[in-house]
């Protein structure tokens, strides 16, 4: 291990963009945000980033050399090197970030979306660290996925593989943000939880701290405490979370036989209150084949720091690659 050596993993928001330099043993060296100015084109980000990048490292040691750039943003193609039509960021329908970045440094430029990201922090950092087969579930306002197969993260011919997401549920079932209806992410993630919640809650008599909320004041943590007080409604709403989420876990442990599924993200953070129910289900949809050897598990990585991790983990793996 070259102790000189260092990438930059960059993760761009909608609000927020944040950056920093880790070393291969995935040491956090140094890091910095900004706004991201989501009105601006994306050349005037990668501008501002470029000197905000240039400060911040001027405070590392001068034996330190940049070796690449991982970005993680939404909606990127890895293939191409583009955002295509990302959420909350004005961009126009695709965007070569890539070679944006490439203007301002002559070093390799990879790009994935941030859900692939936070895959390859968790096998470089995280709890996958030795697995050469496993998935990454993203629970957050929507859902999102990565899947490693043989030691190798799958991106598909169109660069888009592994939209666990955007599986169907119900083709009758709820309208999903992508256009399509019944989309897995509208019953499992924050969202999802709470519009459970909320149809539960229209469904049945029992008193709970959740009637009179509506669905722009209802909110997950609002759920998840009222499920650790006991309350039906909201214990419901994360037993029909996990039905659905233990349902779709095992059509994917169907395609691609993972040793482990590692669950991060908002929702996570409810704990053994997703997680049990969810094993339960799970097994009971599994083949047999794989019942008994699917672990399903919260993330390695600390929380607060997948997203620079991830992205730093995706160049190394491509250095690792080509070196």
């Amino acid at each position: 291990m070259n102790n000189n050596e260092m990438v930059l993993g960059i993760d761009i928001g909608g609000t927020t963009t944040t950056f920093g330099f880790v070393d291969r043993s995935g040491k956090r060296l140094a890091t910095g945000v900004i706004s991201t100015e989501a009105q601006q084109p994306a050349d005037i980000l990668v501008a501002r980033l470029q000197g905000e990048i240039a400060t911040l490292q001027a405070t590392l040691p001068p034996r330190l050399q940049l070796q690449g750039i991982g970005i993680g943003a939404p909606n990127a193609n890895y293939r191409q090197g583009t955002v295509e039509n990302p959420p909350n960021l004005n961009w126009g329908p695709s965007t070569n970030l890539v070679e944006l970045f490439r203007r301002h440094y002559d070093l390799p430029v990879v790009i994935t979306n941030d859900a692939n990201a936070a895959t390859l922090g968790e096998l470089y950092f995280g709890g996958a660290r030795y697995m050469k087969d496993f998935i990454v579930i993203t629970l957050g306002t929507g859902l999102g996925s990565g899947i490693v197969a043989n030691g190798e993260l799958l991106y598909g011919a169109s660069g888009f593989a592994g939209e666990l997401g955007h599986t169907v549920v119900d083709p009758q079932g709820r309208q999903c943000a992508c256009g399509k209806t019944g989309c897995l992410e509208t019953y499992v993630s924050a969202t999802g939880l709470c519009r459970t919640a909320l149809a539960l809650l229209a469904e049945r008599l029992e008193q709970s701290p959740l009637r009179g909320l509506s669905y722009q004041q209802m909110t997950a943590k609002q759920v998840f405490l009222a499920a650790r007080a006991g309350d039906p409604i909201a214990l419901a709403a994360f037993e029909e979370t996990a039905r659905i989420l233990g349902m779709k876990l095992a059509d994917a442990v169907a395609h691609t036989g993972p040793e482990a599924i590692f669950l991060t993200g908002g929702l996570a953070n409810a704990g053994e209150l997703l997680l049990t129910p969810t094993r339960r289900h799970l097994e009971k949809f599994l083949f047999s084949a794989y019942q008994g050897k699917v672990r399903l598990l919260l993330a390695g990585m600390p929380e607060g720091t997948s997203a620079i991790m991830g992205a730093a983990a995706l160049i190394w793996h491509e250095i690792e690659k080509v070196g």
